[in-house]
């Protein structure tokens, strides 16, 4: 892709409400919320936090799937810049609206031909759940709920499936209500699947989707818009060689791949970001698959798909997979983004350390590889070079088949940022309970996410018992020295790592260890991982 202006501006093409939409004029970092709202005049979608806490503005993203048909996947609309739904289908709660009015005047044309009455339904089945289970009472949160529930809801029916009311809980973990109360929507969440059925016609939308891709240039979007005297470019390669050349072109520009930080840039510290190169329709960065003895994720992977593979070979992994912000958080984020952000309190890097991975880097046809931990080197301060990008994440195959665990401390339960994380891995000599490996690694102890090299050496060679732990806990203390903020107090951080070691000991000792349903929250009600089993994990 050339980065020199041409001579034709490219207008971002979306399918919305039926049809296909071009919008240009637009600055590159306007939100789709804004554009919603103020622009196509579909005010149902709501502007709560605008930082993607909520969910009072969740949308849903539409793209061709693989295996053929349509990919429904929840987004937070206030964080998400317009130019990233080129080529793709945006969805919100007026779209309900234009569906049951097409199946309104099919069921019409039913009675007139058999001159029978038919029930002609006025609300989606999602809607009239709410009504019928009371789940709204100001209604400013539920047009987001709505549509989360309607992504659940298409996606049950086109298996076939439905869901228990712990995935219920899961799948609506990203919307916030603050009057209803939750039980009510839990409520209307399985009501909607006693209803009359009525599907998305997603044979239409799949065609629009498949004209779409056929006309996108193969160099992809380059997309542009005044900001005063200035020109802001939008940058959207569609191959791994593409990325690398702009990259080197542009050492400067702003690279975008979820946008659920760097939307907060400009929603909340009001940033200017001038040009951007968005990696979010490079395939070859998506891929994540087993090569050889590894796990291979691209960087442009969502955490959604990253974790999912994660948690097939590690299990224990689940919870933290779970708690990994909310689904339109996972759906649009990356992993790579957040190994690459580096911000200490990231729940990535310390589940990725203690699985001994490593961080693939790229500029331009040069491909560099270090383990995870050596990638940072102070607050927000890391080893890339001028042109140069997380091109993916490697790990091994055999640290999987450790004893790990992962814990995640937050005043929320749900969708909350992490006071502490932890990533920890365990590996006893054959027939013996002599610790022969041990990864200890943390987020919100230090300026970055870093492992526990004392805590470690006090357990390498050692009898995995509890004096040796004791030892850990004491040289946990020379590893970190943690600050205070808003989340937690030193004293409460270093406190909780050292008990999160016991935990860890409890858990893996080989006489009498707790079992899951001693652990986790999750083994006392329906239990997650049916959401994973029923997906095919």
């Amino acid at each position: 892709m050339s980065t020199e202006s041409s001579n034709k501006i490219q207008p971002i093409r979306f399918f919305h409400r039926g049809k296909t939409v071009d919008v240009s004029g637009v600055h590159p970092t306007r939100s789709v919320l804004d554009w919603l709202r103020e622009d196509a005049h579909c005010t149902g979608t709501k502007e709560g936090c605008n930082e993607g806490d909520c969910g009072a503005c969740t949308v849903v993203i539409g793209e061709l799937a693989e295996a053929g048909g349509l990919k429904l996947q929840t987004v937070n609309a206030c964080i998400q810049f317009l130019p990233t739904l080129h080529g793709k289908a945006l969805f919100t709660v007026e779209d309900l609206k234009d569906q049951c009015q097409a199946h309104a005047a099919g069921e019409t044309e039913v009675q007139a031909q058999d001159k029978r009455p038919h029930p002609v339904h006025r609300l989606h089945p999602v809607q009239q759940a709410m009504v019928d289970c009371h789940g709204s009472q100001c209604g400013f949160c539920t047009p987001g709920f709505v549509m989360s529930l309607w992504s659940t809801y298409e996606h049950h029916q086109a298996e076939g499936t439905l869901p228990t009311r712990q995935q219920l809980a899961d799948d609506l973990s990203g919307n916030l209500c603050r009057c209803t109360g939750y039980r009510p929507i839990l409520d209307a969440g399985q009501r909607m699947f006693d209803l009359p059925s009525m599907r998305l016609d997603a044979q239409p939308v799949v065609a629009a989707l498949a004209a779409l891709q056929g006309n996108l240039q193969q160099e992809g979007l380059d997309y542009a818009a005044p900001l005063g005297a200035r020109i802001d470019r939008f940058h959207a390669p569609r191959t791994l060689a593409q990325l690398a050349a702009l990259r080197v072109q542009k050492p400067g520009a702003q690279l975008l791949s979820g946008s659920t930080d760097v939307g907060l840039w400009v929603n909340k510290q009001f940033r200017d970001l001038g040009d951007i190169i968005y990696v979010g329709d490079v395939a070859e960065m998506k891929i994540v698959e087993a090569r050889a003895e590894e796990l291979y994720i691209g960087a442009g992977a969502s955490l959604e798909s990253a974790f999912e593979a994660l948690v097939q070979r590690v299990p224990s992994l689940q919870d933290v997979w779970l708690r990994f912000a909310s689904p339109p958080i996972r759906h649009a984020g990356t992993m790579g983004g957040n190994v690459a952000n580096g911000s200490p309190i990231g729940d990535s890097p310390p589940v990725l350390m203690s699985l001994d991975a490593e961080i693939e880097l790229r500029r331009g046809d040069v491909v560099r590889r270090m383990p995870l931990p050596d990638f940072y080197i102070d607050y927000m301060k890391n080893q890339l070079q001028p042109g140069e990008f997380v091109q993916g994440l490697a790990v091994p195959l055999a640290a999987m088949r450790r004893q790990v665990r992962a814990y995640k401390i937050s005043k929320r339960f749900d969708c909350d940022i992490s006071a502490l994380c932890a990533g920890f891995a365990v590996e006893l000599e054959e027939g013996d309970d002599t610790v022969k490996a041990v990864r200890l690694a943390f987020g919100g102890m230090a300026a970055t996410v870093k492992r526990a090299a004392q805590a470690e050496a006090a357990l390498v060679g050692k009898p995995w018992t509890q004096a040796s732990v004791n030892a850990a806990k004491l040289a946990l203390a020379q590893d970190f020295k943690p600050l205070s903020d808003m989340r937690a107090s030193a004293d409460y951080r270093l406190q909780v790592a050292q008990n999160l070691i016991q935990r860890l000991w409890l858990e893996t000792r080989a006489d009498d260890a707790l079992s899951l349903e001693e652990t986790s929250v999750w083994s006392v009600m329906p239990h997650a991982s049916a959401k994973a089993a029923a997906e095919g994990v």
